[in-house]
């Protein structure tokens, strides 16, 4: 009995925090100043694929390459096996979205869009058929390859270099999936930035996405499939990676679904002086900074580890009851 009545007493004080919270309305200027400046903020329905998402549930994009050459895990989920084997995985810990990539972002041997296709057109058709509810994205920047892989069943095309084949969008429209609007700084796809420079680094970022997401929904896609992207790394050094972390509020403010692409970023990486490898601690800081901000969806490679980082944000900020509540309850 004194567990029962002690899980009783957990739930009232769970109820009357969420009431806090939908009534904040009510709360003296002060403190409702207090609480808007430092809770997480909140942004309308998101709607990918067959999946409704509401305003306060964080969205997990595993990263599955298929490349031989990527930066990352170098090539391991190049082979058929082993990249079914991880979206298996990432689905298990919690991703709702698989990034599907068939060109790295970097410099390197050149990739046609006809080798791109290859890569990732039948590998797109078989996450399909295994995983029917997962939502299949993939990471192109060619019309052409949208074109093949929206036929094969994606949901969602992540054009990470900022409308570079301004048709994209037009498939998106056309085959009413979604497509994530990133800020690349104008740089061309697979180049790296060299000292780039920007007035003001977010009123850039607001002004190029802001202006690729109406334009989307002008051609056709569907304002709730519509992401902004901030770019992290894309035409950007790492002093304007941390200033897009620190002003991403901003980008919240607009009223957009924001994705964040972080996952062991070179910002990350020159900010720390960590190789690759050692990245993770000051991905999953960048993650919690951004949920707190009120990103939505964040594209990443250790699925678990971000699982538990979002849901300890989103329990803080209220908007999740923990997992248990024992302690100082029997």
């Amino acid at each position: 009995m004194p567990n029962a009545a002690g899980s009783d007493r957990a739930m009232r004080v769970w109820q009357l925090w969420s009431q806090a919270a939908e009534h904040r309305a009510d709360l003296p200027a002060g403190h409702r100043n207090y609480w808007e400046t430092h809770t997480v903020r909140s942004q309308g329905m998101l709607r990918l694929g067959r999946r409704e998402f509401g305003t306060h549930e964080p969205v997990i994009m595993a990263i599955v390459n298929r490349t031989p050459d990527s930066f990352y895990d170098q090539g391991a989920t190049f082979r058929d096996e082993p990249a079914l084997a991880r979206v298996e995985q990432a689905v298990s810990e919690g991703a709702a979205i698989i990034d599907i990539g068939g060109v790295k972002a970097g410099p390197g041997e050149e990739v046609t869009a006809a080798e791109e296709a290859r890569r990732t057109v039948g590998f797109v058709a078989e996450v399909r058929r295994r995983f029917p509810d997962v939502i299949i994205s993939v990471d192109t920047w060619r019309a052409d390859v949208g074109e093949a892989v929206c036929e094969a069943g994606a949901d969602l095309l992540n054009d990470a270099w900022g409308g570079v084949d301004p048709r994209l969008a037009e498939v998106a429209g056309r085959y009413g999936v979604g497509l994530v609007c990133t800020h690349a700084g104008g740089a061309e796809p697979r180049t790296r930035p060299h000292r780039v420079a920007y007035e003001d680094v977010m009123a850039d970022i607001l002004r190029v996405t802001v202006g690729l997401a109406e334009r989307a929904v002008a051609l056709g896609v569907a304002r709730e499939s519509v992401l902004i992207d901030p770019g992290h790394d894309f035409g950007k050094n790492t002093r304007h990676g941390l200033e897009a972390t620190r002003r991403l509020g901003e980008m919240v403010e607009t009223g957009w679904p924001v994705l964040v692409s972080l996952s062991n970023k070179d910002f990350v990486g020159e900010t720390l002086d960590r190789p690759v490898k050692e990245r993770l601690v000051g991905t999953l800081a960048t993650t919690a900074v951004s949920m707190w901000l009120g990103a939505r969806v964040y594209r990443v490679h250790e699925v678990a580890e971000t699982r538990q980082v979002l849901d300890m944000v989103t329990s803080i900020a209220g908007h999740r009851p923990p997992a248990v509540a024992r302690r100082g309850l029997a």
